[in-house]
């Protein structure tokens, strides 16, 4: 079952994002969040620093899943970035992060949250499907990868 792609709209997939470090890039998603769900800024940028500063989101080769709990969200929402720049996120094999799924969840959604970031951490251990994502030409490509991916 794909999890996954029920959270990604193809206007959550943008390509050769321009973000100068990790707190720029937790405001862009900050923002684009705030105008599909319709929750403040603020609220989205907070909860993906609190949750980075735990400990970072980064799982190495390149890839993050930063991702937050977030009071007043009705449903999980995600979206799929990958950086014109690599950026700094302290990764496991010290590699800069170039694609990163960002995933919102309601405070109370537990082990919805848990299902879907072990879904995501398996389907980016897939190292074909990575390579993919890295030289996907568009949205609708990496949409389409996703949407066949399979566990």
């Amino acid at each position: 079952m794909n999890l996954i792609l029920p959270l990604l709209p193809p206007s959550h997939i943008l390509l050769d994002v321009e973000v100068s470090s990790k707190k720029r890039l937790f405001e862009y998603i900050a923002a684009l969040f705030e105008t599909s769900i319709a929750l403040p800024h603020a609220t989205i940028f907070d909860s993906l620093l609190a949750r980075e500063k735990l400990g970072s989101t980064a799982l190495g080769h390149g890839i993050a899943i930063p991702h937050g709990r977030i009071k007043g969200l009705k449903q999980a929402s995600g979206a799929l970035l990958r950086l014109r720049t690599p950026v700094e996120f302290d990764a496991p094999d010290n590699a800069p992060v170039t694609i990163l799924f960002t995933l919102l969840v309601p405070v109370q959604a537990n082990d919805l949250h848990l299902q879907i970031l072990g879904e995501l951490a398996q389907m980016f251990s897939d190292k074909h499907l990575r390579e993919a994502l890295m030289t996907a030409p568009d949205a609708a490509s990496v949409h389409a990868l996703i949407a066949a991916w399979s566990a």
